[in-house]
């Protein structure tokens, strides 16, 4: 499997540990964290990432305001984002997908979950 370097982005500490200690024990061992997607965007512009994986729900900018300036920079435009949020209703999917997440989950969701979402986009991209 090539190296990926992923980019957690979540206002809670304690799911951003799950989810990146999921990721490590699927084999992705770069991982970078934002708490926001503000300081996501930072971190995207400054050090990049091969995926984004998103809350929806966060302060100063949120996981859909991301997933569209992500959308609006074309050398972001292919990145794949899976959207992690509790976010479940249709209304809410839909408006991920219309702005371009590749995969939505919904917590609580499990690493082998995970794993699978993340093989789906990584096939699709």
């Amino acid at each position: 499997m090539p190296a990926q370097k992923f980019l957690v982005v979540d206002d809670s500490l304690t799911m951003r540990r799950i989810v990146v200690n999921a990721l490590k024990s699927l084999g992705y061992e770069t991982v970078i964290e934002a708490a926001d997607g503000k300081e996501a965007a930072g971190k995207l512009a400054a050090e990049g990432a091969d995926f984004v994986i998103t809350d929806w729900n966060m302060p100063e900018m949120n996981g859909l305001d991301l997933v569209r300036w992500i959308r609006a920079n074309d050398q972001f435009i292919n990145l794949p984002i899976l959207m992690i949020t509790t976010r479940g209703n249709k209304e809410d999917v839909i408006e991920a997908m219309k702005a371009r997440v590749n995969n939505y989950i919904v917590k609580p969701f499990t690493p082998a979950g995970l794993k699978e979402k993340i093989e789906l986009i990584m096939k699709s991209v």
